[in-house]
């Protein structure tokens, strides 16, 4: 019991950096220097932009948090990710105290310590430091809200693609800022850097060494090797029936799924057992099923799963 305690003590520490870094990514760099990008962060921005500070960031990222959950407990239920209300309470308390004058002194403004000079380097700064603290949120189980509730609640009742979900709303905010006064395509051009700066650093923080990897092992000694892989580690292992197009003569080819952090084991084994052996290894985006992650068909499955209840009654 007391592991457990002290365990979800760290995890909420450690989100609260998280949420920390977030925070430290917009209120010290981007908005002091006029700059957007994509997600509720982003629309909160330019809202801030458009109302002349009247409506700070932490105003509209509270109230649009607060529909959203709304919305969410009318999808899933009052038990809805209290690690995730934690980050939105958390985080919009830090906006409002780093948007404070006694603050001021942690902008990246001219006179400040941390001003940057080359401003292209401040939406980079940003997207990795925003990446970050959303990657060590969503690895201690929570979130910062926003796009993510969104992203909930679609992938319960509609399977449609996210991703392109995602990259239309991004577009449409960070395009939005064009429509302020003052503002250039170089404005633009700033929160497209802080996306592209995040999307590439934020995979390495969610996934790390548990990404999965592909292998196809071409080896005389695969008997040997899947045995290994099936009883050592505890991996499925796929025999593929494969023809060598110059020798003429029929091969036996492994195909293994695994977790990026096993491939030193696998490796050592296979170079151990077969020296000589043809190894290829490639990213895999997702992996479904057993041991890996949950299938999810969205509302076609649970009308399939309805209708299967229906017609089992009748």
């Amino acid at each position: 019991m007391k592991g457990k305690v002290l365990k979800a003590v760290k995890d909420y520490l450690d989100m609260t950096f998280a949420v920390l870094l977030v925070t430290i990514c917009w209120e010290c760099f981007m908005i002091p220097n006029g700059m957007s990008a994509g997600g509720l962060m982003g629309l909160c921005a330019v809202i801030e932009y458009a109302t002349g500070g009247i409506i700070i960031a932490s105003y509209s990222y509270f109230v649009i948090n607060l529909a959203l959950i709304v919305l969410a407990v009318l999808a899933f239920g009052i038990g809805f990710g209290f690690r995730t209300l934690y980050c939105i309470l958390i985080q919009t308390l830090l906006l409002k105290v780093f948007a404070m004058p006694a603050m001021q002194w942690m902008h990246a403004v001219p006179g400040n310590f941390f001003y940057i000079h080359e401003r292209v380097l401040i939406p980079v700064l940003a997207g990795v430091l925003e990446a970050i603290g959303v990657g060590l949120t969503i690895r201690k189980g929570g979130s910062t809200g926003g796009t993510d509730i969104i992203a909930l609640i679609v992938n319960k009742y509609w399977p449609v693609s996210l991703s392109k979900l995602f990259l239309i709303t991004d577009f449409i905010i960070i395009t939005s800022i064009l429509f302020l006064p003052g503002k250039v395509f170089g404005d633009m051009m700033y929160g497209y850097i802080m996306m592209a700066t995040y999307a590439m650093v934020i995979d390495y923080v969610v996934v790390g060494d548990r990404g999965t990897i592909q292998l196809l092992v071409f080896s005389s000694k695969y008997k040997e090797i899947a045995d290994y892989i099936a009883t050592k580690m505890e991996r499925g292992v796929t025999v593929l029936k494969a023809l060598g197009w110059y020798t003429k003569k029929e091969k036996d080819v492994l195909l293994l799924l695994m977790r990026r952090n096993e491939l030193p084991e696998v490796s050592k084994v296979i170079k151990d057992l077969d020296d000589k052996a043809f190894i290829t290894v490639t990213q895999v985006g997702s992996v479904y099923g057993e041991g890996f992650e949950e299938i999810k068909a969205g509302i076609s499955r649970k009308k399939k799963e309805n209708n299967g209840d229906d017609n089992s009654q009748n």
